[in-house]
């Protein structure tokens, strides 16, 4: 291939790119960590050295924009083309607006604009990105792209008609079924429409769901209770694809699950039994449906965790055993850890536990409320300085496109539903830079929502490695 290379490939590297540079759709449905952002960019790279484009559009979760703008584009595109690369932000002052106007001049520049999802939910970033569009030739891409999964999310529905103004699309994204089969159909709608045989979503869902009729509310109503032919599903899935695990091209150290049981707090079995009681008596008399039973598990898992929201809606805190058991942990790790927690309020006692027994400078924070100029700071500082031992977040906040492979241990203080926020997570240990053996520790209170939740998270792993040709994984 004749093309210089800013870092050179790997060998899996350098296939996908071989197999996809000059396709009009493809597929990098690459494992986290395993560099398929630097595929991408050497693929529109060769692009605009051939002269196909002067134009690229990269669309990827809020919380990465960033990353792609301030160190994949660096690292990866060569030095000899000339380019303008821009962040898009809601937002713009004067100085941003002068930035932005760049992308809209005419020359020989390779013109690329980094642009959140969250963005194609409003007309000021879609009439952007349409102009933007309509101005080059463009390779359009979506990173982690089951955040277009939803056939009826405004941000989806916008991008996929976008995607008519680039002759150029990728999808990027380690996880393609996430939580059903069903996943699959827009994201492979924003390649090409029809690309997997169906012109709309409901015949997908016929062929490759099981549905059933139920009764809410005096209404009918079709809904999934299994799904078929999903060997069918995976060979179509082939022709625009590349699908690579790490353990299949990286030499990476050793993965390790393990489950920490945890006892609940006489107070907590008290609250549990009395919510869960309240829970049934609520369901029976109500029309069950997802959001009503999520709610409840919702509530139980927040007692496991040692708070409740209660009447007045106020945060209630009881005696929890799982911060004791997270200390105990902690007291046995050598070096870093990471720390995820499915709650706001977990993550600021965590926190609060570990200054008090480790001091101040112990732990940094990577959530929600972790104002956005603090973030990038706070990473830096666990990856290289020696005080700084463990790193709290939220999976949905800091379990995308960062680096933290300063640990070599990572812990669930407490989980959710969302298979892929569990996955992304997981990777930003397990990717190139990563020296030791990892261990991963759940922890978990018997008998409780815990084990239900864990359960869901499987039968999606093994659902989406049916899909994949995968065998199924040794997991928690």
């Amino acid at each position: 291939m004749d093309y210089k290379f800013k870092m050179k490939p790997y060998a899996h590297q350098l296939k996908a790119l071989e197999m996809s540079w000059n396709r009009e759709v493809f597929a990098y449905f690459m494992e986290m960590g395993t560099g398929k952002s630097k595929v991408l960019i050497d693929n529109l790279s060769l692009l605009y050295d051939h002269g196909k484009i002067n134009g690229a559009l990269i669309i990827s979760p809020k919380g990465v924009t960033g990353t792609w703008y301030e160190q994949e584009l660096p690292a990866h595109l060569p030095d000899h083309i000339e380019k303008e690369v821009v962040l898009w932000q809601a937002n713009i002052t004067k100085g941003q607006s002068r930035k932005l106007g760049t992308l809209f001049k005419t020359g020989e520049e390779l013109h690329i604009l980094v642009m959140n999802v969250e963005a194609f939910s409003t007309q000021k970033g879609v009439d952007f990105a349409s102009k933007f569009l309509s101005c080059h030739n463009t390779l359009m891409a979506i990173d982690e792209s089951t955040t277009i999964k939803n056939p009826d999310a405004k941000r989806t529905k916008n991008i996929c008609k976008l995607s008519t103004y680039s002759k150029y699309r990728r999808i990027l994204t380690g996880s393609p079924v996430t939580k059903s089969p069903l996943d699959l159909y827009k994201q492979c709608e924003f390649l090409q429409p029809e690309l997997l045989g169906h012109s709309s979503y409901y015949t997908f869902r016929t062929r490759y769901a099981v549905m059933k009729t139920a009764n809410f509310g005096g209404r009918s109503v079709q809904i999934v209770v299994g799904y078929r032919n999903l060997d069918e599903l995976a060979e179509k899935l082939k022709p625009f694809s590349y699908r690579v695990l790490k353990d299949d091209c990286l030499d990476l150290p050793p993965k390790t699950y393990m489950k920490r049981s945890v006892k609940l707090s006489a107070e907590q079995e008290k609250v549990y039994k009395q919510m869960k009681h309240l829970a049934l008596a609520e369901l029976e008399g109500k029309t069950m449906t997802t959001a009503t039973v999520l709610t409840q598990l919702m509530r139980l898992q927040q007692i496991t965790c040692g708070h409740f929201k209660s009447d007045d809606g106020t945060i209630q805190h009881i005696k929890s055993n799982r911060m004791d058991e997270l200390l105990d942990v902690l007291d046995e790790v050598e070096g870093k850890a990471v720390i995820w927690a499915h709650w706001q309020q977990d993550v600021e006692q965590i926190i609060t536990a570990i200054r008090k027994v480790y001091g101040h400078e112990a732990v940094v924070d990577y959530y929600g409320l972790t104002p956005n100029n603090e973030r990038q700071t706070n990473i830096e500082r666990f990856q290289n300085d020696d005080a700084c031992r463990f790193f709290v977040g939220t999976p949905q906040t800091g379990g995308y496109g960062i680096t933290l492979t300063a640990a070599s241990t990572m812990i669930y203080y407490s989980n959710g539903y969302d298979l892929e926020k569990r996955q992304q997570s997981e990777a930003r240990i397990d990717r190139i830079g990563q020296k030791f053996p990892m261990t991963y520790i759940d922890l978990m209170v018997e008998n409780t929502v815990d084990t239900r939740i864990v359960k869901a998270l499987r039968k999606k792993v093994n659902i989406a490695s049916k899909i994949m040709g995968e065998e199924l994984k040794a997991w928690i």
